[in-house]
């Protein structure tokens, strides 16, 4: 039986890729108009941009062993 250690591990595991689901939605939902960037706080688009550009750096100084398709709008 787990423990809520065990659980909490769990969700923490999970979080990068569900931030990654979240990018990917965003980018969808921009790029088909159902909204647009500037719907988004100027903190969000901040956080995003950087995100995007760090992995675009770490890509560029990989194998490219990431699978990350990333030709989004940000």
């Amino acid at each position: 039986m787990k423990n809520d250690r065990s659980y909490k591990q769990e969700l923490s595991a999970s979080d990068a890729d569900f931030i990654r689901v979240l990018e990917d939605l965003i980018d969808v939902l921009i790029s088909n108009g159902t909204i647009r960037m500037t719907d988004l706080p100027p903190e969000a688009l901040k956080k995003l941009h950087a995100r995007k550009q760090t992995r675009q750096r770490l890509r560029n100084t990989s194998l490219d062993l990431i699978n990350d398709d990333d030709d989004g709008l940000l």
